[in-house]
């Protein structure tokens, strides 16, 4: 997930019964779960916004008298992450593009501590490892932030060895579909029974190239409209974890063989 400010969540996604057979159908079908991280599961960065964090780049890159590898409209960006990808299109494989990139990692590390998760991420991560499913984590963020989350609450060993974050390849960011085929691969996953947890349009976009279901997660009808703008169909939205947590805990998750 994209950075994301701490505006409050206020408008839920209305459900219809055919939606509601659909996530619980979606669910029971799925022996593999790739979530996204920054979204489903904790709010990242909650203490510090994603507005800061591309103003920092922007002002380091203008010390450096690189202020002229981005246009005016970069400039204005309030995204991190366009900034980044800016930058690597200007020098790809660089190592002005790696060091920006630590910088971003940094970021993210000393975001952890004031992270706020998700309501139900927890318990729903928890229970959807003992009914059986194979969890893994798929994002744009660093590997290291993801870890150093999981370890906070506990949830390692939901996951590990199976966290995918970026790499120095920043064209293979979602909505490439790399970091998923990663997973799938090292999983040993059937892309059909497989389902991909993301709350932003690059992680919709990176499923339907994976070939696995998509569960929106939108929290507020602006995350619904953004994941409706790029084809999700109502029907894969969810708004909020406890309706999952409920067919998690009536169906469960068939158990591998």
């Amino acid at each position: 997930m994209t950075p994301d400010s701490t505006q409050s969540d206020t408008t839920s996604v209305q459900r219809a019964p055919d939606e509601i057979d659909y996530v619980r159908e979606t669910i029971k079908r799925a022996r593999f779960v790739l979530f996204d991280f920054d979204g489903p599961i904790c709010r990242l960065f909650a203490g510090l916004s994603a507005a800061q964090i591309a103003d920092e780049q922007i002002r380091w890159l203008a010390s450096r008298g690189l202020h002229g590898l981005l246009t005016k409209d970069v400039r204005d960006e309030t995204d991190p992450f366009a900034v980044l990808r800016a930058v690597e299109h200007r020098r790809p494989n660089s190592d002005l593009v790696a060091e920006l990139e630590e910088r971003l990692t940094q970021h993210e590390l000393s975001a952890v501590p004031s992270a706020w998760p998700t309501e139900y991420a927890d318990v729903v991560i928890r229970t959807w490892t003992a009914v059986g499913a194979r969890l893994a984590i798929t994002t744009n963020n660093s590997a290291r932030t993801v870890d150093r989350y999981l370890e906070s609450r506990r949830l390692t060993g939901c996951f590990a060895p199976h966290v995918y974050g970026r790499t120095h390849d920043l064209h293979l960011l979602k909505p490439h579909p790399s970091v998923l085929l990663r997973a799938l691969t090292a999983m040993g996953a059937d892309p059909s029974e497989t389902v991909m947890v993301g709350d932003a349009p690059s992680d919709y976009l990176a499923a339907r190239a994976a070939g696995v279901a998509f569960l929106g997660f939108a929290r507020n009808e602006r995350k619904a409209g953004l994941l409706r703008e790029v084809g999700a169909p109502d029907e894969c939205l969810v708004a909020s974890w406890d309706s999952v947590l409920g067919f998690l805990r009536d169906n469960g998750t068939p158990v591998r063989a």
